[in-house]
């Protein structure tokens, strides 16, 4: 893997500093309270700059959705030889999801995105063009047409683990036990 040069390092940076200056603010003061020009003055950037980062506010809240959607894709593409599609998304989840869980800020972060209309309009856009995309991509790499019922669907169940996990006393057994059903079926 290439090392990024300068230019895509100093990129990154100003993305970052960006999602986490609008994160902090959001998180202090509510999404509706903030203003373009507060994060891009927080992150000592300008709203020119902000906007070539980023389309709007909601995707600043978001800011890893498209590394995230290509991680998942990934997942299936890149599995090892003879490892199952479901098994290979389980790992991802488990190495991915997991850990979110357990974040310091988890439990604002979901209350900032579940109280905010335009937050929860935005992820869902997004959670529809990620199952669109892993639908696909599962379809593709089994030989599936590419409006396969059963691979959009297994794309679907996969991104709802998140949904169907939060708040419970054990995610690690609950995804466990979803893929388990995803893997061998209803018993």
């Amino acid at each position: 893997m290439e090392t990024p040069g300068r230019r895509e390092r100093k990129k990154a940076a100003t993305r970052k500093a960006l999602a986490d200056a609008a994160l902090k603010l959001f998180l202090a003061r509510g999404y509706d309270q903030v203003s373009i020009r507060d994060i891009a003055e927080a992150a000592d950037v300008s709203t020119t700059t902000l906007f070539k980062h980023f389309p709007g506010k909601e995707a600043l809240v978001f800011d890893e959705s498209q590394d995230r959607e290509e991680r998942l894709v990934a997942a299936v593409r890149e599995r090892e030889k003879g490892q199952s599609i479901v098994e290979a998304l389980r790992e991802y989840v488990l190495a991915t999801w997991l850990p979110i869980t357990t974040h310091p800020q988890y439990a604002e972060f979901t209350a900032l995105v579940t109280g905010t209309p335009a937050l929860q309009e935005y992820g869902e856009r997004m959670w529809t063009r990620h199952a669109a995309t892993l639908g696909a991509a599962i379809a593709e790499d089994t030989g599936a047409d590419e409006d396969d019922i059963a691979c959009h669907a297994l794309a679907r169940f996969v991104l709802d683990i998140p949904a169907l996990t939060r708040g419970r006393p054990d995610p690690r057994e609950d995804v466990e036990r979803i893929f388990d059903l995803l893997e061998r079926g209803w018993r």
